[in-house]
Parts: structure tokens; sequence; C-alpha cells
């Protein structure tokens, strides 16, 4: 037998506003059939670059202009009880609340530093996937810049009015790290210049060796000043040990910032995995 109940046509101009409608689509879940492979986050390198530089920036800046406005009295102490006039960066982040703001900070930006260092790796192997030398030191940059992160959030999350060798060790890592990694970088992209003559990448060659040896200077200087304190510790020379450190993490931060032309016409995606279409 055929029905004869009567079918309830619903316009389509209404169709959007009918509740059966609505109703389907909250079981169908956030994605439809056409906004399925649609990206869910799409964001330009170089403001990802940019994002990942300023965490660290601004806490930084925000732990000194706190330790020197409020704690300016225990942030400045040192064994030899001289005259100090900047803290290290070790006391800054080591009281509250600038602790908590150097670790969030910190925090919020590893995960991006590691995935960086991911896409820095996969950027090199395209260029030297034949070049059995350039391939080993890829490798090794990507050890070193993971070490490197590593050993910023061991030194970042352990203090050094908590446990102090910890600490410390984390920094040497962290030091230690830094500088091979832009050693091996600047030579991989000695290398690359040789071959290419993108203008960015000329420009980014140029930028990394130059902060790279500021960065060594730097280092360098506030050695000298650390170990002249200790022996003699003379008035104001752990103020020029913390200047020069402070130098040693801007240019650090520099270093890193030049991905701004590494990367600046690729963009960061996160999408949901393409699906087996059945017919």
């Amino acid at each position: 037998m055929l029905s004869h109940e009567k079918v309830v046509q619903i316009p389509s101009r209404d169709l959007w506003f009918h509740p059966l409608v609505w109703l389907t689509r909250m079981l169908q879940g956030p994605y439809g059939s056409l906004d399925r492979d649609r990206p869910l986050i799409r964001l330009p390198f170089t403001s990802f670059a940019v994002g990942t530089v300023l965490l660290p920036l601004t806490g930084l800046i925000a732990c000194l202009f706190i330790s020197l406005v409020y704690h300016f009295e225990d942030a400045t102490y040192t064994h030899c009880q001289v005259a100090n006039y900047l803290p290290s960066i070790s006391a800054a982040i080591s009281r509250v609340p600038e602790r908590y703001i150097w670790r969030c900070c910190i925090g919020l930006h590893s995960a991006p530093r590691y995935l960086v260092a991911a896409a820095y790796f996969n950027f090199y192997y395209g260029r030297f996937a034949k070049s059995l030398p350039e391939l080993l030191l890829s490798v090794l940059a990507l050890i070193c810049s993971l070490s490197e992160n590593t050993g910023l959030l061991l030194l970042t999350y352990v203090s050094s009015t908590e446990t102090y060798s910890i600490h410390k060790n984390g920094f040497i890592v962290f030091i230690a790290s830094s500088l091979l990694h832009m050693l091996i970088t600047c030579r991989l992209w000695q290398v690359i210049r040789r071959h290419y003559v993108n203008p960015e990448e000329i420009t980014s060659q140029r930028w990394k060796l130059r902060i790279f040896l500021f960065n060594v200077s730097c280092c360098l200087a506030a050695a000298y000043f650390y170990r002249r304190h200790n022996k003699f510790c003379e008035a104001g020379v752990y103020t020029l040990f913390a200047f020069f450190e402070y130098l040693v993490v801007f240019s650090n931060m520099a270093f890193h910032m030049t991905a701004f032309w590494d990367f600046g016409t690729k963009e960061v995606i996160v999408a949901t995995p393409p699906e087996d279409k059945r017919y």
C-alpha cells in the first residue's frame, strides 16, 4: 500500500533556520563536508617567528624591571658585598613574581622552538640530501638546537636559589649548545650562499655571521668580568658582567629571529588529516 500522508516541504530560504537542519549540523560535529579539509590554524611563519622571540624577550625585560624597582638590594647582592648596579639574569629570575613570569614565557616559547628546530632540519635536508658532510652537520645542528632549548628549560625551572648545581649545568648546556649551533648554522648557510642567489637568504647569512661574532665577543667579555669579579671583588665589575650577559641572551634571540628571512614565504598550518574517500 502506498501511504497518503502529506509531505511537508520546507522552503529553501527557510532551510537554514529549521530546527531539524540545526540538529543535523550539531550531530555532524564541527566540520561539515566542505569545511573538513580546511586548515584549523593558518599562520604566516614571520608572525610565528616574531611571537616566539617576543615571549622570552618581554619576559626577560619584565623580570629585570621588577628586580631593579622592587628587589634591587636582593637582586644586586654579591658575596663580595661591593657596589653593584645590575642583577644577573639568574638573580633576576629567581624571585617572586619574576620567577613565574620567566617560567611562563619560556614554557610557552619552548614548544615552537622545538618545531622550528625540526623545520630547519627539513630545510637543510632538502638542500643537502646528496652531500654527506653538510647532512651530518645538519643532524648536529638539530641536536644542538634541541639541547639548547632543553638547557634553557632546565636553568629556567630550577633556579639558582633552589639547586645551584643543576641550574649551573643547565646554563652551561645552554651556552655551549647555543655557540655550537650558531657556528654550524653559519657554516651551512655559507654553503647555501655558494649555490643560491636568493636575496633573502644572502641577507640572512650575513646577519647570522654578524650576530654570531657579536655573541662570541659578549660571551668572552662576560666570562672575563665574571672571573675578575670573583678574583678581585672590585666595585662595578659584576655590573659589567651582568650587562654583557644581557647582550649574550639578546643576541641569541636575534640569531633565532633570522628565521624571519629563512621561512618568510612559509606558513604554519594545523589541519585535519585527509580521509579516504569511499564510493
